[in-house]
Order: structure tokens, then sequence, then C-alpha cells
């Protein structure tokens, strides 16, 4: 694992954006990472900007703020367009292709589709269980998260739907499309 990895998560009010942060926040410290979380949202009750940052690091982290993210999941166009070009060349951008249009061909980080919402709907005839799935994806592609300690945070948090959310959670890491 890199010393410092920066994750940002945003879309809109429901989409457990905070979460998903929440979520991969405590599993970092359950595996003895030094962790920081922001969370930042519109005025708005539902439907507004939500964002969630993490920070997670082997030494004591110095600023909790996400300028050059490892890794961008983004839940909506606007998300999308508000934090692509913070993401360095070697970072990661994950976008539902659903929620997200207009992309950017001429970023030169990695830019992942990943489809959490339609399947969630497809598998679970329920898009709440998007987060989940999208949960499964970072366990699989976040070097040094442990995927059954993301797991068990998930569960931790999330009180209702455990054997939905574990199926959901397995789609997610094993998802290759």
């Amino acid at each position: 694992m890199k010393d410092r990895i920066e994750i940002v998560a945003s879309g809109f009010g429901g989409q457990g954006v905070v979460r998903l942060g929440q979520i991969i926040g405590e599993a970092a410290v359950k595996q003895g990472y030094h962790v920081t979380m922001l969370k930042s949202h519109g005025t708005e009750m539902r439907g507004g900007y939500v964002r969630s940052q993490v920070v997670i690091s082997k030494e004591i982290i110095d600023s909790p703020m996400c300028e050059s993210p490892d890794f961008l999941i983004a839940l909506s166009t606007a998300a999308y367009q508000r934090f692509k070009d913070t993401v360095p060349d070697d970072g990661l951008i994950v976008y539902d292709p659903e929620t997200v249009d207009n992309i950017d061909g001429q970023l030169t980080c990695e830019q992942k589709a990943f489809p959490a919402r339609n399947l969630a709907v497809k598998n679970f005839n329920n898009a709440l269980f998007a987060n989940t799935l999208v949960l499964g994806l970072i366990a699989r592609l976040v070097e040094g998260l442990d995927r059954d300690v993301l797991l068990e945070s998930a569960l931790a948090v999330i009180p209702k739907f455990h054997d939905q959310n574990r199926k959901a959670y397995q789609l997610g890491y094993e998802y290759s499309g």
C-alpha cells in the first residue's frame, strides 16, 4: 500500500455517499491505519450535492483534504465534472454510467464505468444496494484494504438487509465489466 491513499466519493443525497466514506474509514481503522474523513453536502435534505473524502495512511495524517485523489467515485454528472481534474495520471475514476454522462476522453487517468445502480436494480430490484456494490469494487481496487474487514464494517454500519448486502458486496468485488 502507498503511504497515503486519498478516496473521494461524490454524488447526490440519498445515494449513500457519506456512509460509503464512513465504512471505508472504519475498515481502515480496524486494520490499524490512520484515517481522516471529511463530508460536505448541499442544503437540500435529499437530492443535493454530497461528498465524502477519506485519507488512509500508515503515518499520522498532516491534512485531511483530498487534493489529488487516488480514487474518485463519481455517482452523478455534477460530481464527475467537479472532481475529474483533481485525479492524477496514476489515479482512477469509477463512475456510474447511468448517472454520469459526458465522460472526458482527454483525461490521462484511468476511468472505469461501473453500473452500480443498474446492477442493484437487476439483482435486487432495488437501487439501495448500489453503494454496497461499489464497496465490493473498492475492496478489489484499493491495495491494503482487507476484503473481509471492509465487508464486516459494512454490515456493522448498515443495520438491515445483511444477506442482500453480502451478495451485493460479492457482486461488486467480482465485477469485471
